[in-house]
């Protein structure tokens, strides 16, 4: 996509982006090796150009010893062995550019890798030390210092505090980790690790990067002296280690340095919080420019649900003038072709309804309909690679293949995120899909279904009835549509389990979740519909584009 194309846009480029999000192990291959790297990306950049994209957020690619998929970071300012070389990374970001995509980085605030050089150094240095400042270190509770400093758990289960060995051999501090032992928070009470993030940045703006994801943006800032968890259950009760208000001046530091860069660079938060109202606060003119909007993902697949959760970000977000973001799945929730088949179509972290039964025709019907709701929508959508060609959870991973932290941490009870995360199918009728070259002796890190065979891309391009034909003629029309994107949208009048909105005259989207097909409302054309059309009716599980007079 070029600037031209995305003209008639209102207002700033990330306002109306349809982003496409890359977890670069599972994009595609390119040396053999059985995982993702960045010339396998650079190698499949025309699929995202053709799909029509406005940007990537590409999953880290930093050095990391790839405890968290990458979310332990060893070097912020190099890319890992495994996926290329820091040049490589500044052609992939050129050659995207090239092509009319933008590029957003992921970047990891609040934690690092333990084989980190800052932490090292904390290990070595020993108690009181300004090495250890640049973390949480504290002494233990208990005569011999031998209970966690507070009773906070980690993300990934257990205690988030781990017991360091001092360099005298004894037993020593404890420092605090809110997901792995190998994921080390932050102090950012530190002026330290202000400045040091503040260099990240730059070095990477510096390299044509346009924006930034940032890894959860609302727990970098901890309550005053780390006190104990009091009650998770009591309404409104605010966990120590979330949405702190100091939090706040972190972003209006980074926004300063976006906004010093020419080229409308962005930040996007990873904010997890239930209060839309704080939820907004991240988004004031002066700090992030959008959040992922997880109430959406989360809501089952009703008309009451989903027409509250639109109506309450629509609400949230109008007083602080920020665009909406809409996003159906990503690389740490179940897929939703697979959620939207179960009885229970929301998702949640603690019951992620692993081996639920599933029907993958009905999960694709509404998946189908959920592309063109989202794409309807005011505002940004996120688009979860594998989401175009209609991909499932995989949920049949052997045990023994699992590498989550979260299986390990949770003793087998959690399976956790690979079956989100699993190889994407591009060609061929065999694993691995054309995932790797031909020839690779290595296997997919993690094991591709052999169903996927009539998933991959190149069976699905020119097949008008595949998800990812509706993908791109859906952005087709989304692009090329003023009102679409960033701007005003109006409910219409409908039948009970019916969404209908128009946005901005001339265009309507009608999205039929009850059990039988409805009267399509009057209209001039039908520019796109996720299935059949009975005779000018909407079957159940179905959405319709419509051209409609202004």
């Amino acid at each position: 996509m070029t600037d031209s194309e995305t003209a008639n846009k209102a207002g700033p480029w990330w306002r109306n982006a349809a982003i496409y999000q890359v977890y670069v192990r599972s994009f595609a291959d390119g040396n053999g090796d059985g995982v993702g790297d960045l010339a396998g990306i650079r190698t499949h950049l025309p699929h995202l150009r053709d799909l029509g994209v406005d940007a990537i957020w590409f999953n880290p690619w930093y050095a990391s010893p790839q405890t968290d998929g990458g979310y332990d970071v060893a070097d912020y300012r190099d890319i890992d062995p495994l996926f290329g070389t820091l040049a490589e990374a500044e052609i992939l970001i050129n050659e995207a550019h090239e092509l009319g995509i933008r590029v957003i980085v992921d970047i990891v605030p609040n934690h690092c890798s333990d084989q980190h050089a800052w932490f090292q150094a904390a290990l070595a240095a020993g108690p009181g030390s300004r090495e250890r400042a640049r973390f949480l270190f504290r002494a233990g509770k208990g005569p011999d210092g031998d209970e966690p400093p507070n009773n906070w758990l980690s993300n990934f289960h257990g205690s988030s505090w781990t017991r360091v060995t001092e360099a005298d051999g004894s037993p020593g501090e404890w420092y605090m980790h809110m997901f792995a032992p190998e994921q080390p928070d932050f102090n950012w009470e530190n002026p330290e690790v202000h400045e040091e993030f503040e260099s990240i940045l730059r070095f990477w703006l510096d390299r044509g990067v346009d924006g930034f994801r940032i890894d959860v943006a609302h727990g970098l800032v901890k309550a005053e002296g780390l006190p104990d968890i009091v009650d998770l259950d009591s309404a409104g009760y605010k966990r120590p280690y979330e949405d702190q208000d100091g939090v706040h001046d972190i972003w209006r530091e980074w926004r300063r340095i976006t906004d010093s860069y020419a080229g409308e660079r962005t930040l996007v938060g990873e904010v997890w919080l239930p209060d839309p109202a704080r939820f907004a606060r991240y988004l004031r003119p002066d700090e992030l420019h959008s959040a992922f909007n997880f109430d959406f993902l989360n809501c089952a697949f009703t008309e009451p649900a989903m027409r509250e959760v639109i109506d309450a970000t629509l609400a949230s977000h109008a007083p602080v003038g920020a665009p909406t973001t809409w996003v159906l799945s990503n690389h740490d929730v179940a897929r939703h072709v697979t959620r939207y088949g179960r009885a229970d179509t929301t998702f949640n972290f603690g019951h992620r309804q692993h081996g639920v039964p599933t029907d993958l025709d009905l999960g694709t019907r509404r998946a189908r309909a959920a592309c063109l709701l989202t794409l309807a929508l005011p505002g940004g959508v996120y688009i979860y690679q594998g989401d175009e060609l209609g991909l499932w959870e995989v949920e049949d991973i052997p045990e023994a293949l699992l590498q989550d932290p979260v299986f390990e941490r949770s003793n087998g009870v959690d399976r956790g995120r690979d079956g989100c995360r699993v190889p994407l199918p591009w060609q061929g009728e065999l694993p691995p899909f054309g995932f790797s070259p031909d020839g690779a002796e290595a296997t997919p890190w993690l094991p591709q279904p052999a169903a996927w065979k009539d998933y991959t891309a190149a069976v699905q391009v020119g097949d008008e009835h595949s998800m990812l034909e509706l993908y791109r003629e859906a952005l087709r029309i989304r692009r090329a549509t003023p009102q679409l994107g960033d701007g005003p949208m109006a409910w219409i009048e409908a039948p009970d389990g019916v969404l209908a909105f128009s946005r901005d005259g001339g265009f309507t989207c009608v999205v039929n979740l009850s059990s039988g097909p409805i009267e399509m409302p009057a209209h001039e054309s039908v520019l796109l519909s996720s299935g059949p059309l009975d005779e000018g009716q909407l079957p159940p599980d179905t959405a319709v584009w419509l051209a409609t007079t202004g």
